[in-house]
């Protein structure tokens, strides 16, 4: 006991310079706890946080030990955390959208390209008039969705369009990831679906400044990325596109599901690789530059002045990409580092994503929910964790070539190996939990496909980015292309083979955290003792999965699924297709999106579905929204089922079934999840899971 104590203390004793790196983890468990609440607090809460963290801080001075120490540091960062991402919420505040089956004809500026979603083009606009909203109440950023084959008008065009315009969409199902809180924190306050092509009109009044300013450089993006779709034609061309300029819309449909199933989706979204990619490039050129000219050599600090063109070659991608959040987190990512070697600092250490880690949460605390954040700085801090440990061979003075190349080819190969492995190892709890998808061949893929997008695909982006504007631009587009092609045939080969996808479903809430906080403490502990967090890392992988409900309600009723075995039965299934199948896969099902399958279950017409013999849950729906159903129709629907689903807001007098949810039910409760009790159901509805916040439904901040 006393040799095992003796150890232990020892391995503690160990960790001196290493327990600053727990400040970030602190500050982001603070701001996890206020993403967690189901109720929103007062701002004062926060307001009166600041002076506590104050506090803790200055308390240091007279602390005794380094365990006191210690414990005021993680504390102040935890409380301050939380105060921090009440304050970004207040900040970020902006009306949001009334539920609404009426058409309104909305006037606003087009301030970009918006990526595509299941429904298609979409724009972002900044409405200057939606119908008769009075103008506290008109949203300051709106996405509407475009009719298949509406040609796309240009940033910063003033439009008009007619449209379905309601709030952001609650989670597809209880549980799920919350789309509505991210549209929060992006200020966009309103969906659309537009039912006429945008009509280009004159502005009544300029736009203010700075909103002027980002449509002139997202017309520039737009205009960027409509040459290079047009140099490389539209197979090759949308993906070069999105990788530099941010802009999906030129991406066909089946290279994105190919590379999904390839494990490959990370390189369509600008991030940490592009980043690091970009910056690394531009680093290593001015480098070499400085150094190919001795005269300069012998007067700058070469490898100093190197970083200063990374860091603005990382600024410049980020104004290029339009900055989305994962890109702006990447930047500060990459500036950090860059920052380190202008301070004569490790550029790549735990201690420096430390720092970047807490810049990201102090400007976007939102980040903490966000699976992109999540994923990059666990892969991120495993892999600098991995060069920690990771031998360095002596290096031979005097070595023959024939010996020394293939001594370079075996120790690269098992680097990219050990980097793909225990990057996916990193990754995998979140995909698992967040996508509920695992990529059987996503290692071979990658390992293919890195030298690719490293050596050729983005610096051929970068230089024909760079050189587009003067006319120089097309060999190095050529040769960008060209790498894109060989890396959709990679993903199409890992797409289709045997196996390629297995679908997990997701693990109880508490598991996730506790994957996160085990990975963490494998890579932030140093010595064997790491270890110990190994099993909670691999928590995604041992927790017991929930019982799959029987049924699945869409949020406004329009769509049904129902379990058969390990099997979803889909009643419309060319409505809300996308919500289906991310229920399906979080509970780890099989959708079967097909009317042949249905109608083997269901007696189904354009309104409404009756149950036949062979169907798992006896339920009827009907899907008319603004009419009562006919008399008989309600009969027949009511009297051979247990659950009756009506979508519009009639609930009916007498009913034999024995659950009855109409559309004020689903405009109260949001999506559903039905579970057989006895001779009842337990519903889980979408919205006691959210609570109230400012993101959700029928928030009100008294």
């Amino acid at each position: 006991m006393r040799r095992a104590g003796a150890w232990l203390a020892e391995q503690a004793d160990a960790q001196t310079d290493r327990w600053t790196l727990w400040t970030p983890v602190a500050l982001g468990c603070g701001c996890a706890a206020y993403f967690g609440l189901m109720r929103e607090p007062q701002a004062w809460v926060a307001w009166a946080l600041l002076p506590v963290v104050l506090g803790l801080l200055v308390a240091t001075r007279w602390s005794v030990g380094r365990v006191m120490t210690m414990a005021l540091v993680l504390s102040a960062c935890a409380a301050g955390g939380f105060a921090v991402a009440k304050l970004r919420a207040e900040a970020v505040k902006a009306p949001i959208a009334q539920a609404g089956a009426r058409p309104q004809p909305v006037q606003a500026w087009v301030v970009d390209i918006a990526q595509p979603g299941e429904g298609g083009q979409r724009l972002l606009l900044a409405p200057v008039r939606v119908g008769d909203w009075d103008a506290r109440a008109t949203p300051i950023r709106m996405r509407v969705t475009l009719r298949p084959g509406t040609p796309l008008p240009r940033p910063g065009e003033t439009v008009r369009v007619l449209a379905i315009v309601n709030p952001p969409p609650p989670p597809a199902s209880p549980g799920s990831y919350d789309f509505a809180r991210d549209a929060y924190f992006e200020s966009v306050g309103a969906v659309g679906l537009a039912l006429r092509p945008p009509e280009v009109v004159a502005a009544e009044a300029p736009a203010p400044w700075r909103l002027r300013l980002a449509m002139r450089v997202n017309a520039l993006r737009w205009s960027l990325t409509e040459r290079i779709v047009a140099a490389l034609g539209p197979e090759t061309g949308g993906l070069a596109a999105a990788m530099t300029t941010g802009h999906e819309a030129f991406i066909p449909k089946e290279q994105v599901e190919n590379l999904r199933a390839a494990g490959l989706a990370h390189i369509i979204s600008i991030s940490g690789l592009h980043m690091a990619i970009v910056g690394g490039f531009a680093f290593a050129a001015a480098r070499l530059g400085v150094a190919a000219w001795p005269w300069l050599a012998l007067r700058i600090n070469g490898k100093k002045a190197a970083a200063i063109v990374g860091l603005a070659a990382v600024g410049g991608y980020l104004v290029l990409s339009g900055a989305p959040p994962p890109a702006e987190r990447a930047a500060i990512t990459a500036a950090v580092a860059f920052a380190a070697i202008l301070a004569d600092r490790q550029a790549i250490s735990l201690h420096a994503l430390a720092l970047a880690a807490m810049g990201v949460l102090l400007l976007q605390p939102e980040a903490v929910t966000e699976p992109g954040f999540q994923m990059s700085f666990a892969a991120t801090a495993a892999l600098v964790a991995l060069a920690e440990i990771w031998p360095r061979p002596v290096k031979e003075i005097e070595v023959p070539w024939w010996i020394r190349w293939p001594q370079a080819a075996v120790t690269w190969t098992l680097a990219s190996l050990a980097v793909s492995f225990v990057a996916g190892l990193a990754t995998g709890p979140f995909a698992i939990q967040h996508f509920n998808r695992v990529s059987t061949w996503g290692l071979f893929a990658n390992l293919a496909v890195a030298p690719i997008s490293s050596f050729l695909m983005m610096p051929g982006l970068a230089l024909g980015a760079a050189l587009t504007p003067f006319g120089l631009g097309k060999a190095p587009l050529e040769v960008a292309g060209w790498s894109i092609g060989l890396m959709n045939r990679v993903a199409e080969m890992a797409a289709t083979a045997p196996s390629a996808q297995i679908v997990v479903p997701s693990a109880p809430d508490w598991v996730l955290p506790a994957s996160f906080l085990g990975l963490l403490f494998v890579c932030l502990w140093k010595g064997p003792l790491r270890w110990a967090g190994l099993p909670l890392a691999l928590a995604i992988l041992w927790a017991p999965r929930p019982p799959a409900p029987d049924v699945w309600l869409a949020a406004d009723g329009a769509a049904v699924a129902v379990r058969e075995g390990d099997k979803a039965v889909l009643l419309r299934p060319d409505v809300k297709l996308f919500g289906a199948e991310l229920w399906a896969r979080r509970r780890g099902l099989t959708p079967l999106p097909s009317e042949p399958e249905r109608d083997a279950r269901f007696a189904c017409d354009r309104w409404s579905c009756l149950p036949g013999e062979a169907a798992p849950v006896r339920l009827a729906a009907a899907w008319n929204l603004r009419r009562p159903l006919k008399a008989g129709r309600l009969d027949a629907l009511c009297a051979g089922a247990d659950v009756v689903i009506l979508r519009n807001a009639f609930r009916p007098e007498s009913c034999a079934a024995s659950l009855v949810l109409t559309g004020v039910d689903f405009a109260a409760g949001g999506s559903a999840e039905l579970y057989r009790q006895g001779d009842g159901w337990r519903i889980v509805w979408a919205q006691d899971r959210r609570g109230r916040r400012p993101w959700t439904w029928g928030y009100d901040p008294r």
